[in-house]
């Protein structure tokens, strides 16, 4: 929990952010987001395609204040559905609505995400509704039930962690949805905080959705949630054309490939742009042992031995240090 914490806090660091979107390909930022521009990312996405692996593609950012910026972030994220459509990669939308303008204002995000579900769904490419913070959610969900009286290309994501998950997947069950353990620091009020607890909700919601809902993405690195689904699904006759499994670009890419090789769908989670920091902090905190997935394609190979709390140290360091150094060199 202290290390979550930990990575946590890093992703809520302003000073960091902001430095890390500079200097993020000098550490490596690459091997974790596919590009910062959309040709870079749809390339990354032909070579995902290449060895039958779909892809979800996120434009990075959120909690946006301006709305100038959630108009950029939303021009951005239509000009990624011209792509998808001009290039014919097996790819669809990943969105926060954070990022298009929850936060300034209900209507303006709202006539936002309507202008982006409408354009995708000419071309019939899905847009799933990426869950964030708990205070996020009514809004968030009250977005869904609106814009799904006119457009069925919508999905959305549910979150283990919390108490109101189960209901969550039995009211969305006709939706597709992903299943995600959690990965924001949530109050003990509203969201299990032992690791054991979210697992076994976790693989409860996959068993139901699995059983009872639409098409259903089963988010996770975790080789022992990954192994239990497996065997659920041969028990009850599941057929695979129901589920994917879904991991992080740049992460336990051996295993897709494995999946893929074994029958399974298997989607990639792309992310691209340079607002990347928050994003993979974020995924060091839902499950920390990521960070020996990618340490080693992140950092040079005199920080290879540089994990945990001592990669984020790492990254605070070096950060800091080219900055002086460009100060000094100005002088």
């Amino acid at each position: 929990m202290l290390l979550k914490d930990f990575f946590i806090g890093l992703s809520q660091n302003q000073q960091l952010n902001s430095l890390a979107q500079n200097y993020g390909k000098h550490l490596g930022a690459k091997s974790v987001v596919a590009g910062t521009t959309i040709d870079e990312m749809i390339e990354s996405v032909k070579k995902l395609n290449a060895q039958g692996i779909a892809a979800t593609i996120d434009n990075l950012g959120e909690f946006v204040s301006e709305e100038k910026d959630a108009i950029q972030a939303k021009e951005q994220i239509i000009n990624v559905i011209d792509a998808i459509q001009d290039h014919d990669v097996d790819a669809h939308i990943s969105l926060k609505p954070t990022q298009l303008g929850l936060d300034i204002d209900y209507d303006f995000c709202y006539n936002n995400l309507k202008e982006i579900v409408d354009h995708a769904n000419k071309f019939d490419i899905f847009v799933n509704f990426d869950m964030e913070d708990y205070g996020h959610l009514a809004p968030s969900f009250k977005l869904i039930d609106e814009l799904s009286k006119e457009y069925n290309n919508i999905g959305t994501v549910i979150q283990a962690y919390f108490f109101e998950s189960k209901d969550n997947v039995e009211k969305y069950k006709d939706y597709r949805l992903r299943l995600v353990k959690g990965a924001y620091k949530e109050p003990e009020e509203v969201a299990y905080q032992d690791k054991n607890d979210i697992d076994q909700n976790f693989i409860e919601l996959i068993e139901s959705h699995l059983l009872d809902g639409k098409f259903t993405s089963i988010a996770t690195h975790d080789h022992h949630i990954i192994n239990k689904a497996k065997a659920f699904v041969k028990q009850h006759n599941i057929p695979k054309e129901q589920f994917e499994f879904q991991m992080l670009y740049g992460f336990r890419k051996d295993l897709q490939q494995e999946l893929v090789n074994e029958g399974y769908n298997v989607c990639t989670y792309v992310p691209f742009g340079d607002d990347w920091y928050g994003y993979f902090m974020r995924r060091l905190a839902e499950r920390p042992q990521n960070i020996n997935l990618v340490v080693k394609q992140v950092f040079n190979k005199r920080t290879n031995t540089m994990i945990g709390i001592g990669a984020g140290a790492f990254l605070l360091g070096r950060l800091t240090k080219k900055k002086q150094k460009e100060k000094k060199d100005a002088k």
